[in-house]
């Protein structure tokens, strides 16, 4: 097979997508990372604070549903516009919250913006990106993932640890690479798939209502929710309490320098990283499916390295091979649910999907400090995490995939959709 090369138009959306991406997770980890330091200087219980997480998360929903239903009808590019000003002037916002309450509300509206990011953004880049480099680009975009936390681990190492800096100031910087986002993305075209799809609306005299309501794409839409929700338990359990597992003197914590924690975070988003690109192209030829389920199961001897080692080199062998895994599975999922999205509702479909799973996967982070209180740290992680290994990779051989699909209704791959 003939390996195409990415044009300019390709190239810019999809590095707008990926730096879109990249940004959202950097300023949902500043919350991850800091809320302890939060918690300290508002004088409230890090399980309070803890809420922050889940109010962007039960926002993210709202945002793909708007964000989404509005690409659909008018295209992509200017909703995408629209996305990156709103999220990021409002977690520039999050500098000055003078106090939880504030700070709680500025995260619920930041939300929505993170909620319309992913839907959009993969659904332009997919659509754009060759047929059979799909698997590749989809690991690198949701990756992006991994790359904002990295950052965020990076520039809460050097602002706070080097120069002494408040956690407001890992957000009022937050708004200068995002301003890059929005500068690439105002010279990206708009999707010729789009344009197809609103052309056979009109030839056909349907509507979104039509689309969507068809039996067989309502009972896909639930399978893909559920999914989503084990895929965002898989992935908030591993992540969102480990870097304060990792500093914890008490409840079972390793008990680290907040110096050694940060590397370790680090250190395991470059293992997730290579495990989206590595997974994510291997998912080309082996399919969707049985990649992520292969990740998922994989992911199972690893928990008791991950979550009950005591020493900082065990700690981050750990975290590695767990993020390895987990996001390595996560790497296929921007190709796997655009392909399993209708040409007509894509900016709806797969976005809002995703998001309802985070949302159902929103108390994740104050169920294991929960947990973490009334046992330990490494109880916590592994009653989380094991389970949902087992649900991803039953879930998902389960289900169905339409790998190699080319978007406007031809099939590019010989083999037949998997069931």
């Amino acid at each position: 097979m003939t390996t195409r090369r990415l044009d300019r138009d390709q190239r810019n959306a999809f590095l707008a997508a990926l730096l879109g991406w990249t940004m959202d997770a950097f300023d949902y980890f500043i919350v991850v990372l800091v809320y302890a330091d939060i918690a300290a200087d508002f004088d409230v219980s890090k399980e309070r604070v803890a809420f922050l997480t889940t109010a962007t998360l039960l926002m993210r929903p709202v945002g793909a549903l708007l964000f989404g239903l509005w690409a659909d009808r008018v295209g992509r590019r200017v909703p995408l516009i629209v996305n990156v000003l709103s999220y990021s002037t409002v977690g520039f916002l999050c500098a000055f919250a003078p106090n939880l309450t504030v700070l709680i509300v500025l995260r619920f509206l930041y939300g929505i913006g993170m909620g319309g990011e992913w839907g959009l953004g993969a659904a332009l880049a997919m659509e754009k990106i060759p047929t059979e480099r799909r698997g590749f680009f989809s690991g690198l975009l949701q990756e992006g993932y991994s790359f904002g936390y990295l950052m965020a681990a990076a520039a809460y190492l050097v602002l706070h640890q080097g120069f002494d800096l408040s956690w407001r100031w890992l957000f009022a910087l937050s708004i200068l690479p995002a301003l890059v986002s929005l500068l690439i993305r105002s010279r990206v075209e708009e999707s010729a798939v789009w344009k197809e799809s609103r052309e056979q609306l009109k030839v056909t005299r349907s509507s979104f209502r039509d689309v969507f309501l068809d039996g067989a794409i309502v009972r896909r839409f639930i399978y893909l929710i559920v999914l989503m929700t084990a895929f965002n338990w898989m992935s908030h359990g591993t992540q969102d309490v480990y870097p304060t597992f990792l500093k914890a003197t008490d409840q079972g914590g390793a008990g680290l320098g907040e110096t050694t924690a940060l590397v370790i975070a680090m250190i395991y988003n470059v293992g997730a990283i290579i495990g989206g690109l590595t997974f994510g192209s291997l998912s080309q030829r082996y399919g969707r499916r049985y990649t992520i389920a292969f990740c998922a199961v994989l992911g199972l001897p690893i928990v008791p390295l991950f979550a009950f080692s005591s020493t900082a080199g065990w700690l981050a062998l750990g975290a590695f091979l767990m993020q390895f895994f987990v996001q390595g599975a996560w790497g296929v999922i921007p190709a796997h649910l655009t392909e399993l999205s209708p040409d007509a509702i894509r900016g709806f479909y797969p976005g809002v999907t995703y998001q309802l799973g985070n949302l159902f996967a929103a108390l994740n982070l104050p169920i294991q400090e929960h947990l973490a209180s009334a046992h330990s740290y490494p109880f916590a992680l592994t009653v989380t995490i094991v389970p949902v290994l087992v649900v991803v990779a039953v879930i998902t051989v389960l289900g169905q995939e339409a790998r190699g699909i080319e978007f406007g209704g031809k099939r590019a791959d010989p083999a037949p959709a998997r069931r």
